[in-house]
């Protein structure tokens, strides 16, 4: 072969190795629609995507680019978000309502683009204009990046479980109507493992969700908390499970007879299918540590080994394992919550690194509660109603998405002065803290690549309204370097921050009455919704904004709006 051949040759080679090794680009279509479905003896009309509940998984690969055209057939307005993507300069299809988006008319559609730059694991996807997301969510399964692997051996094989909350009623009503009334919204009837609820609810043993294994195998199985309301135990009876992963990022794995999982998290683990062939119960029983009304029932799938009772003859004998459950915590074990929770470490390898700031531009001190505001006795029941806050300020979404009015230099629609501490900011867990709180459109300002140090601080005052909570920020992942109960002090308790290898995650659960630290380096331009993911809470006002500057070229600052963004109604 002569020179120039071999050339060519070499060209071809490295072009053809190049292109495997680009990101593959996927394209899916989302068609919103009211679908029937049947559950717990009756039937209603559901919001869904193409048809099923939950809707269908997205899979790629890390570094992988999405296009999701959504079409809405509904009756109303309804946004998609991509929980847990950071959307690297790209806040404009992130989805929030009315903070990155108006929602999407029906009759119209809008393709957003989701861009799988660094997540690798398991997260999911979900409605977010008011309580949608109760029937509009499905998984994103990232695999690892083509020619890589796990951090594991490979498994046999996966499965994905995503828990929910089935209501009866309507849900948007239900919010509605709390809202309207000022108390607390309608529990959920039931509880659900892949849409369905299991043995343990009424007309539910015959749909229960299985999940058939091989004796001696090794499963990766990826766990969802879809609920809207409850944090929730997760476990398999007569077996343990390793985590691997949390929230599309590696932890240093352990071995644990449970897992506890809160609404917005996911959970990678590996399950060894060492146990006698038969069948087991996979449960999801809620964690509940506050004084609200609650869901107290128990959603069921089925762990079958392979070839055990599968025939139609021995399902109708054999319905259901006998009723043996995990050994779960009490449903109220704050201290068994705060201990699991302060297992995780980030993995730390040369592969996926920790690149946690160990020196901080922004501080900013964080107070959570569920409070009161004034209300009009001739629409509220009474002359008060349920609100949250964050730093004793109720949010307020405006009817203008926050990301447009920024970007265009539109007033009005937001100011940007939200308080650093509410003035009773030294003994935040006393009851004499005030229960009244104020309302407003407060957003957080950062320059681009500072490192922030948030510390959330859990609250109580007479309401007795103190509880966990699901803390999520849009835009990023986060290291939590410490945590603790009572009082943060901030004095002592940094001393005691995890700086070598925390947890890498996009949700985590403040515990209750407690503290926790996180930091993160502010390297995404745009505007970010941030809030508790029980929507109860969020739809009260437990939610704020962080507005990331522009950095000092193209390549630092926010990407231009698509042209098919939905239109605002003002």
């Amino acid at each position: 072969m002569d020179l120039r051949k071999q050339s060519v040759m070499i060209v071809l080679l490295c072009f053809l190795l190049l292109c495997k090794a680009q990101a593959a680009v996927h394209y899916y279509d989302f068609v919103l629609k009211e679908t029937n479905f049947t559950k717990l003896c009756s039937t209603k009309s559901i919001l869904t995507v193409n048809g099923s509940f939950p809707g269908p998984t997205i899979s790629a690969h890390k570094g992988d680019i999405i296009y999701v055209t959504v079409h809405n057939d509904g009756t109303y307005g309804v946004t998609i978000h991509w929980h847990g993507v950071r959307q690297p300069n790209d806040p404009w299809s992130d989805g929030p309502e009315n903070i990155t988006q108006c929602p999407i008319p029906p009759g119209s559609s809008f393709t957003q683009r989701v861009n799988l730059a660094s997540e690798e694991g398991t997260l999911w996807w979900h409605a977010h204009s008011d309580w949608t997301r109760a029937t509009v969510h499905g998984a994103i399964v990232i695999h690892p990046p083509r020619g890589a692997s796990y951090p594991f051996p490979e498994p046999h094989g996966q499965e994905t479980l995503i828990i929910g909350e089935w209501y009866e009623g309507d849900v948007m009503k239900i919010i509605k109507d709390a809202l309207a009334s000022g108390g607390e919204p309608t529990a959920s009837d039931a509880y659900t493992i892949n849409g369905q609820p299991g043995d343990l609810y009424a007309c539910s043993n015959g749909t229960t969700h299985r999940f058939s294994v091989v004796p001696g195998k090794t499963y990766l199985i990826r766990i969802i908390n879809a609920a809207m309301n409850e944090n929730h135990y997760f476990g398999i009876t007569n077996h343990t499970l390793t985590l691997v992963g949390t929230d599309a990022a590696y932890v240093k794995p352990f071995t644990t007879p449970y897992l506890l999982i809160t609404p917005g998290q996911t959970m990678d683990v590996l399950l060894k299918a060492n146990q006698k062939p038969g069948l087991y119960y996979i449960v999801a029983s809620p964690f509940h540590d506050g004084a609200s009304p609650y869901d107290n029932t128990t959603a069921t799938a089925i762990l079958q080994y392979h070839r055990s009772f599968n025939t139609s003859h021995h399902r109708h004998r054999h319905p259901h394992p006998p009723l043996v459950f995990p050994d779960f915590p009490e449903h109220n074990d704050s201290s068994a919550a705060f201990n699991f929770t302060k297992r995780l470490r980030g993995l730390g390898t040369k592969s996926h690194p920790i690149n946690v700031p160990k020196k901080v531009d922004k501080r900013i001190y964080m107070t959570v509660a569920v409070n009161l505001l004034t209300c009009n006795a001739s629409t509220c029941n009474t002359t008060t109603k349920l609100a949250a806050s964050l730093n004793n300020v109720s949010f307020q979404i405006p009817s203008i998405d926050i990301l447009d009015a920024y970007y265009w230099n539109k007033t009005g629609i937001f100011t940007k002065d939200f308080p650093k501490e509410p003035p009773n900011y030294i003994n935040f867990t006393n009851p004499s803290n005030a229960v009244f709180t104020t309302t407003g459109t407060r957003v957080i300002m950062l320059n681009y690549n500072e490192s922030v140090e948030i510390v959330w601080q859990g609250t109580n005052n007479t309401l007795n309204t103190a509880e966990n909570h699901p803390m999520h920020l849009h835009g990023f992942s986060f290291y939590v370097v410490g945590q603790g109960l009572g009082n943060f002090n901030n004095k002592t308790d940094p001393e005691s921050y995890n700086l070598h290898d925390p947890p890498e995650v996009n949700t985590v659960n403040l515990p209750l009455n407690g503290w926790l630290a996180m930091r993160f380096v502010a390297n995404n331009p745009g505007v970010w919704f941030m809030h508790c993911h029980f929507e109860r809470h969020s739809s009260w006002g437990m939610d704020t904004v962080l507005i990331v500057k522009d950095g000092k070229t193209k390549e630092t600052s926010m990407l231009p709006p698509p042209k098919d963004m939905p239109p605002c109604s003002k």
